[in-house]
């Protein structure tokens, strides 16, 4: 009886040690597991994902980039991009062998990826759709896709050196792209894959993308286009090094077109040399020459310090000025203030320069914008070179009235041509018209900068006079059929760091204007660096100015201010020939002829004639093309090539063209073709 209670008495106090040690343990237990599910909760979480799910950043897509008219610039589409989970490949070499076949990659560099003790490796990002197929039919392990965004410029080239380009990763390297990167780059994109015990891929998901900004650009593509192909061809033709060309809008600084040559195409970016990305019209500075001598004029005419139609004396085309002589390309002896500007006299300007005197000419130079930024939007501009009075020499008043010991941009050179184009205002010159958010709501607009530079009736009496220099004086060649024009020619010699002296071989050929004069639509300027055949700016920029300046009146619908030339009826016989410049029309004035041949005597179509005359009047007859399902880049190419002058609307495929497919007009005729 006593063993049993004994018994019972053990068995009673084990059973507490049990539940106590059991209570314990249910503490601790516990404890653990609110310490690991609560307090440490987000550490092992981090940890469990880290093991099961692999995160992918995906680059963003960036905002389409469209020209005035709505036609798509630069855009992102889906691109494939391959990578690897080493650890899912069976055999390396076997998969890096069949992955550079397809790919075109070194099969050592793919061996050494596939082999890396990681769960994850790009293997080739963002490949076309057809090296995307290929791969996927080898259905080799560990090797998956996933979706990026791609930058492409669908129009090739055309305005690279505005639009700029986007690296692999979508950031923003150069132009537009650069300086807008924050509004159009969106945020980035994950793709979660997650994995199995073993590492191996189960499911894949991608949180949605959040698209970035749209910009609305001041070019025009068709303006654009045409500008490219005429500064390209100038160059080819006079074998110069390099050209540039702007045309804008004076009355509201926007830019329709800006080129340079040589040029690039932005998808392959990394292919083209550093000269040909280098945007020369913003970053290249040169010494302008006659040019420069508007802004001469200007102060003179502001300061009421000169006539358009006084005498001055031109010394027979020779000045000294400290010991240094300047000359003329003839000699002048007196001109009136009109003539010297008309015949481009660097002593004449120099005489009304010694006038002004180096104080004021210095202020005008600084109000018209020269040593320092446009701001236009755009990175890399440079301010220009012009030194304090203070530093100038006795010779600097003649030098820098004739356009020398200045250095200029081109965009700098035609926003002061645009002042005078624009009633003595000067507008900040400017790409972007606004930015636009994905969902069509405008985010922003441009307000350019604006500041009064002249008044309104001395920026007339020089357009005046810069109408003569191309009616009876150095730019006649830069005549417009059915529009006046007004501008003035540069011939810069280039200094020579090596002599110190200015080059006898190298020239900065150039022209600066704007049409119509009477209500100015749009300034060009034209210049071409170390021309080799001619280099007088009235010979090879003028021409160019003539082309670029029709074209963009015509795109724009300005209404010809000269209707008696017709102007869509006064082309070039030689419209297609190479290195001609001849006029031929159907004027009235014997002015207006060529060659000797009256066109107003041309017979009527099927009529008798003059075999000749019958010639001449077939070479400038076309028919027009039938356009529909064409790009917008093959119509424009086309239009060029048998010189009709296209108007675009819409982007995508041409569905109706005006005038209809097989009519005969006129080379010159503008065409209008709508795309969808």
């Amino acid at each position: 009886m006593i063993k049993r209670e004994l018994y019972k008495k053990t068995i009673r106090r084990r059973l507490r040690q049990l539940t106590a040690l059991l209570g314990v343990w249910a503490v601790l237990v516990g404890g653990r597991l609110i310490s690991v599910q609560i307090a440490q909760h987000e550490h092992w979480r981090a940890q469990a994902d880290r093991q099961q799910r692999r995160a992918i950043r995906i680059a963003p897509v960036r905002g389409t980039i469209y020209d005035r008219a709505g036609r798509e610039l630069a855009k992102s589409v889906e691109a494939p991009s391959i990578f690897a989970v080493p650890a899912e490949i069976e055999d390396v070499e076997h998969t890096a062998r069949e992955l550079a076949r397809v790919l075109r990659m070194a099969p050592g560099t793919l061996r050494e990826r596939l082999s890396e003790r990681r769960d994850f490796v790009w293997v080739k990002r963002k490949v076309s759709p057809e090296e995307a197929m290929a791969i996927k039919a080898l259905a080799l392990p560990g090797i998956h896709f996933v979706t990026e965004n791609k930058r492409t410029y669908p129009n090739g080239g055309l305005a690279a050196h505005v639009l700029g380009y986007a690296g692999i990763d979508e950031v923003g390297l150069e132009g537009i792209e650069f300086t807008y990167d924050r509004e159009i780059r969106g945020e980035e994109s994950t793709v979660f894959v997650f994995r199995d015990a073993r590492g191996r891929t189960y499911e894949r998901k991608q949180r949605p993308v959040a698209h970035g900004h749209d910009l609305i650009l001041t070019l025009d593509a068709t303006i654009q286009f045409h500008t490219e192909r005429e500064l390209s061809e100038a160059v080819r033709r006079t074998g110069a090094q390099s050209g540039v060309a702007i045309v804008l809008d004076p009355k509201t600084g926007e830019i329709l077109a800006l080129a340079n040559a040589p040029a690039f195409d932005p998808n392959a970016f990394a292919r083209a040399s550093e000269a040909a990305r280098r945007n020369r019209a913003i970053r290249d500075l040169y010494e302008p020459g006659s040019v420069f001598k508007i802004v001469t004029f200007a102060a003179a005419l502001e300061e009421g310090m000169l006539r358009p139609n006084e005498i001055i004396e031109c010394l027979g085309g020779r000045i000294v000025l400290a010991g240094h002589t300047i000359r003329d390309h003839r000699p002048f002896f007196r001109l009136t203030a009109r003539e010297v500007l008309e015949q481009s006299s660097n002593v004449g300007t120099i005489q009304i320069a010694l006038r002004l005197g180096a104080e004021r000419l210095a202020h005008y130079i600084e109000r018209f914008g020269f040593g320092r930024r446009t701001g236009i939007e755009l990175p890399g501009e440079a301010r220009g070179i012009v030194r304090p009075v203070r530093r100038w020499t006795p010779v600097s008043v003649g030098s820098i009235a004739i356009g020398q010991e200045v250095g200029v941009t081109a965009l700098q050179m035609a926003a002061a041509m645009a002042v005078i184009a624009n009633d003595g205002v000067w507008v900040q010159p400017h790409l972007v018209r606004a930015i636009r958010s994905r969902e069509g709501k405008v985010v922003k607009r441009s307000n350019p900068e604006r500041r009064r530079v002249l008044r309104a009736e001395t920026a007339r009496a020089l357009a005046t006079l810069l109408e003569g220099v191309v009616e009876r004086g150095t730019g006649r060649l830069a005549q417009l059929s059915g529009y006046s024009a007004a501008g003035k020619t540069g011939t810069a010699q280039q200094f020579d760091p090596r002599t110190r002296r200015y080059s006898k071989t190298r020239y900065v050929a150039s022209f600066a204007g704007f049409a119509p004069v009477t209500d100015p639509r749009i300034v060009v300027l034209v210049a071409l660096d170390h021309p080799r055949t001619r280099y007088f700016g009235g010979e090879v920029a003028a021409p160019v100015f003539k082309r670029i300046a029709e074209t963009a009146l015509h795109a724009l619908n300005v209404t010809p201010d000269r209707p008696q030339q017709r102007p869509l009826l006064a082309l070039r016989a030689n419209f297609a020939s190479e290195g001609t410049e001849g006029e031929w029309g159907l004027g009235d004035s014997p002015a207006e002829t060529e060659n000797g041949l009256h066109l107003s005597s041309l017979p009527a179509p099927g009529g008798g004639g003059n075999a000749i005359v019958r010639e001449r009047q077939e070479a400038v007859l076309v028919r027009v093309p039938d356009f529909r399902g064409q790009g917008v880049r093959a119509v424009t190419e086309h239009c060029a090539r048998i010189g009709l002058r296209p108007i675009i609307s819409g982007s995508g495929r041409a569905v109706r063209q005006e005038p209809a497919a097989g009519t005969l007009v006129v080379r010159g005729t503008t065409c209008r073709v709508e795309f969808q």
